[in-house]
């Protein structure tokens, strides 16, 4: 054990001879040159990171060209801020046209409502007209046949056909009793030709 400790020591007292004969001065010598060479106005510093750029390991690690990089990171800045402007112009673009879409539809809105106003008023004549040609049926239903065949007789063969087609049967019959006999069998052939 006591040769084990022996051993230990040996090998720390060369430890400590390294230190103080190798370490010790060339750290010192170092410092001393670091003062003088800053003394004499020698940048080290500034040397040292020229140098560095130069090596193919270090110079990742050595800023050496900051120029390059300012340059660089000015063109990305005006990248984004073309990127930036392109995105603005697309954007007033489709806020344009998103404009233009709602006043579309706004127009288009107002001429739905229009149409369902037309279509309101139509209806309306439409129930209208059904009445009063509903009225004038009835009209027809209650002369007598002798005073409605020389009327029906003068309208026009459309007008009186459909006039004639609404009669009841048995008001019909005598209508058709009242006409001549080519007038009854023309409204005849018409009624007809109508059913079918």
């Amino acid at each position: 054990m006591v040769k084990q400790i022996e051993g230990e020591d040996v090998k720390k007292s060369r430890f400590k001879g390294f230190l103080f004969v190798v370490v010790v001065p060339l750290v010192s010598a170092g410092a001393l040159a670091l003062v003088v060479l800053s003394l004499l106005g020698i940048n080290i510093f500034e040397s040292a990171k020229g140098l560095g750029s130069k090596l193919p390991v270090i110079s990742q690690y050595v800023n050496g060209d900051d120029s390059s990089t300012a340059k660089e990171e000015e063109q990305k800045v005006i990248s984004l801020e073309a990127e930036i402007k392109n995105k603005e112009a697309k954007l007033e673009q489709l806020q344009s046209q998103l404009k233009n879409k709602d006043s579309e539809i706004e127009r288009l809105n107002l001429e739905k409502k229009q149409l369902e106003e037309q279509t309101e008023e139509l209806t309306a004549i439409q129930t209208e007209n059904k009445r009063a040609f509903k009225d004038i049926v009835n009209t027809y239903e209650t002369i007598s046949g002798k005073k409605a065949a020389p009327i029906i007789t003068k309208l026009k063969d459309e007008e009186a056909l459909k006039i004639l087609t609404n009669i009841k049967a048995e008001n019909l019959a005598d209508i058709l009793e009242s006409m001549s006999p080519q007038d009854a069998a023309k409204y005849t052939e018409m009624l007809t030709n109508e059913s079918n």
